[in-house]
């Protein structure tokens, strides 16, 4: 189609042909990068942030902004070009240092780099994820602080999507979730240009996403091949505005690396440079000054940078309508400012319980649900749920009913059977602010979210993921439920602080430390089976699970003959050792450890405090994989772990069959202490 539609006029072909350029400069300097999907979307880019979206480029975080995801993040050079243009700060240095190292401008966007960055995308699907999270954020909060006539949240979230997007199962789950709960604030536009990496997208992959989304409860617009007509997609931009029950999807039929002779609807415009010749090739087809890199017109840098004058003209009216709001109701937005800032209000753990022996034997995962209903009244930002198994989580605020479409003032979040998506809409709820999310399901089916943990542990999250069922004490369900390698694994990603309580008061403390942690994910692993709540008035006081690690029982002498670790159910396991090593001369030290993580936190003296480098002999004992134990036991020390899957059976046969008993630790320590 021609690049001239009546609706393009000069100014407008001239701001799309600077967005186009400077992606093909951009990935021909670096000599690496996407440019054919930014030039196919440069018009619906440049529609949709001079003509529809409300932002301010002076205050990228401005809360009432609608929210912006290329989900399709490889196309990230679209994404800089829009933020440099409109006024972000973002040099054209900046964009002359594409995918270079500590560049603002990376090779896919990621949000704590990047100003007016969203969210971190790249693995494709995750970024329509984060938007279902971040338009289900404003859909609660909406519907929690707006009076009639104090509209004071009412923002959309626009994301792009790909091919490559909607192959992805995630995107299944998303859609699905998004169209059952109406979120009417959510508009994606479909760039359906036909070509993957290996070639034509019909290779693998035919679907009607028209009927497909439909079935989603979707509003639909195919306006085909339009992707350069600003008339038509400001049009569709505006019905999909308009519509006040479904999310919106708009199809539009594009041309990979639009206007390159040679490689327009092609495999070759994806993922590498044009070539020097295709360039200027391409530019001569724009009507641009074929040898010229990183041209921006000046006319064309002083109309898209009026979005800064509109931009701040949004904040200011936002502002006022806002003091209009606390004059009216102080109360809510007092409440609404302390969950904007993500802080806890004062008293927040009022009424969190302390256990006894007597409230035992209890479940890690019982005794998480009383903490749950305790602080959630008094923390009313706590929005979250689990993937069909809330009963089994014991993860349901008790106080409030299942969040939904005409409901979604309430807290409880019912996901469905979609881990993957559950994990990432989280992460956009965490983004969008506002709102403190948690997500619960099995620890074993940590394999289906891992994805969105991962992004969420880039990006510093403060999600919080409630896993349980924790190890081969869940019993008869078998192998196919029983996590081994999983403490291991999800140990290994940088910035998740993994924690496995030994008894119900661990578990408080464990709530604590993942509600007061803003700088990333915490995740919570916990027991199907009853534990004994341990007796403080023996043991030391569960405050030390702040730590990381203490020592839970101390040794009779000034020095141990021998260190017993353990996380979780296994922990009761190392006590009851230390009384029967203590009956044959051997003087054991008993330190709880629930989190690695925490531990590493803590200054070196108290670390050496714990585990006293003079002694070398050292017992980890944990119903799961024994790999990156030997960072604590050292060379000299011993693991007892599991190696194999399990087995189906009651979880009592199981610890005794894969060797968890008092007499198989007593009989270990002691080979170790002979060796």
């Amino acid at each position: 189609m021609s690049d001239t539609s009546p609706q393009n006029d000069a100014l407008e072909l001239l701001c799309i042909n600077t967005i186009r350029t400077l992606s093909i400069d951009a990935v021909q300097k670096a000599n690496s990068g996407h440019p054919g999907a930014p030039m196919a979307l440069a018009p619906a880019a440049y529609t949709l942030w001079t003509k529809i979206m409300r932002y301010n480029p002076r205050n990228p975080s401005w809360f009432n902004r609608d929210r912006f995801i290329l989900s399709n993040g490889h196309a990230s050079m679209l994404l800089y070009a829009m933020l440099y243009l409109t006024g972000y700060d973002l040099s054209l240095d900046d964009i002359k240092n594409f995918r270079q190292l500590k560049s603002k401008t990376p090779g896919h966007p990621e949000n704590i780099l990047t100003p007016g960055v969203e969210t971190t995308t790249g693995p494709l699907g995750q970024g329509i994820m984060n938007a279902v999270g971040m338009a289900i954020a404003e859909a609660h909060l909406a519907a929690t602080f707006n009076r009639k006539g104090h509209e004071i949240i009412n923002h959309y979230t626009y994301a792009f999507c790909s091919d490559g997007d909607f192959m992805e199962g995630a995107s299944h789950e998303a859609a699905s979730l998004a169209g059952h709960l109406g979120l009417s604030k959510l508009i994606f536009l479909y760039d359906d240009n036909h070509i993957s990496i290996e070639g034509q997208t019909e290779i693998a992959y035919t679907d009607d996403v028209k009927t497909r989304f439909e079935a989603y409860h979707w509003h639909v617009q195919d306006i085909g091949d339009n992707a350069n007509d600003v008339g038509a997609l400001s049009q569709a931009f505006s019905n999909a505005r308009q519509e006040k029950d479904r999310p919106s999807i708009i199809i539009v039929r594009s041309h990979i690396g639009y206007g390159s002779p040679s490689f327009q609807d092609t495999p070759d415009a994806h993922g590498a440079p044009l070539g020097e010749d295709e360039a200027a090739r391409t530019k001569r087809v724009y009507g641009w000054p074929e040898h010229e890199k990183f041209l921006v017109p000046e006319n064309a840098l002083e109309y898209m940078q009026k979005a800064v004058e509109r931009g701040i003209r949004y904040e200011d009216e936002w502002n006022k309508q806002c003091a209009s709001y606390r004059q009216a109701f102080p109360d809510a937005a007092l409440q609404l400012d302390t969950a904007l800032r993500n802080e806890l209000p004062k008293g927040w753990d009022k009424g969190i319980p302390e256990f006894a022996p007597s409230d035992g034997p209890l479940a890690t995962r019982s005794a998480s649900g009383k903490v749950i209903n305790a602080f959630a009244e008094h923390v009313p930002y706590v929005v979250g749920g689990s993937a069909d198994l809330a009963p089994s989580n014991n993860s349901l605020i008790k106080t409030t009913d299942y969040f939904g479409k005409g409901r979604y003032e309430n807290r409880n979040i019912a996901w469905g059977v979609r881990e993957h998506a559950m994990c990432s809409c989280s992460s956009g709820m965490a983004l969008h602010g506002g709102i403190r999310p948690f997500a619960a399901t099995f620890f074993v089916f940590t394999d289906y979210a891992r994805p969105a943990i991962r992004l969420a542990a880039l990006m510093g999250l403060p999600v919080i993921y409630v896993m349980t069922h924790d190890s081969i004490g869940l019993g008869e369900d078998g192998p196919t439920h029983q996590p081994i390698e999983h403490l291991a694994s999800l140990r290994a990603i940088p910035n998740l602080y993994v924690i496995r309580p030994a008894d119900a008061n661990e578990v408080a403390f464990a709530w604590q430390v993942a509600l007061m942690r803003t700088t990333g994910p915490t995740m919570l692993v916990l027991t199907r089976q009853k534990l004994s709540v341990l007796d403080r008035t023996i043991y030391a006081p569960a405050e030390g699970a702040l730590n990381g690690a203490y020592i839970l029982s101390k040794e009779k002498g000034s020095v141990p003959d021998i260190v017993l670790l353990a996380t979780g159910s296994e922990v009761e396991l190392i006590l009851k050792a230390q009384d029967n090593l203590a009956n044959e001369g051997i003087d054991a030290r008993v330190v709880s450890m629930p989190s690695w993580e925490l531990f590493k936190d803590q200054s070196p003296a108290y670390r050496d405090e714990v585990l006293p480098p003079a002694t070398t002999v050292r017992l980890a004992v944990e119903a799961g994989s024994p790999l990156g134990w030997r960072d604590w036991v050292g060379d000299a020390g011993d693991i007892m772990g599991i190696t194999t899957f399990g087995a189906s059976a009651p979880y009592k046969e199981l610890f005794k069959q894969y060797g968890f008993t008092v007499d198989s630790v007593v009989l270990r320590a002691r080979k170790l202490l002979k060796k």
